[in-house]
């Protein structure tokens, strides 16, 4: 998400598309979808409010504060200001359209890979990504699956690549053990 030049049109636009994939774990369709009505503050945190998401199911996502500024900068220079958050970027450096297409999206993250040598990923890797960092960080695992949107917490394992441990279980030490 550094590598995207952020004082050009298409570096803004390039990396506010990366940091929402990472940062808020959003599905390809849903960033394509993202209009500027959908960024809202919510107990006093920014907020993606009343995204449709997959199967028709309405979400609402955090949004941390260092994803906003860069959705806010894109928004800036993109003279973005009503519908859909990210236009397509011409090569002369002109914002024009209505939206992107996910071809656009897939295109990014390739390209961006592809400088830092990190061979084939896809839009959906960052989601991915952004679940592990959580996890890693201490998140809890249904706060995880609240933000990338999973109707089954299994699907959010799969995700984060866990699975049940029996020695040493969560449930060992909980403070309620009687003394031996």
């Amino acid at each position: 998400m550094q590598v995207p030049v952020p004082n050009t049109l298409k570096g803004a636009r390039d990396r506010a598309i990366l940091v929402i994939l990472l940062g808020c774990g959003l599905r390809c369709r849903e960033l394509t979808d993202l209009e500027l009505v959908h960024v809202q503050r919510r107990e006093d945190h920014w907020a993606i409010v009343d995204l449709i998401a997959k199967g028709g199911h309405v979400r609402t996502v955090p949004m941390p504060d260092w994803v906003n500024r860069q959705i806010h900068q894109w928004c800036k220079l993109g003279l973005v200001s009503a519908e859909k958050v990210f236009r397509c970027v011409c090569r002369a450096g002109k914002a024009w359209g209505d939206g992107i297409s996910e071809q656009t999206v897939w295109h990014v993250v390739r390209t961006y890979a592809a400088k830092l040598g990190i061979g084939r990923i896809a839009p959906h890797d960052l989601r991915r990504s952004c679940a592990r960092l959580c996890h890693g960080a201490g998140g809890e695992l249904e706060q995880i699956q609240f933000l990338l949107g999973h109707v089954s917490v299994q699907t959010t394992e799969r995700y984060l690549g866990c699975k049940q441990r029996f020695r040493g279980a969560v449930n060992d030490r909980i403070g309620i053990e009687p003394s031996p």
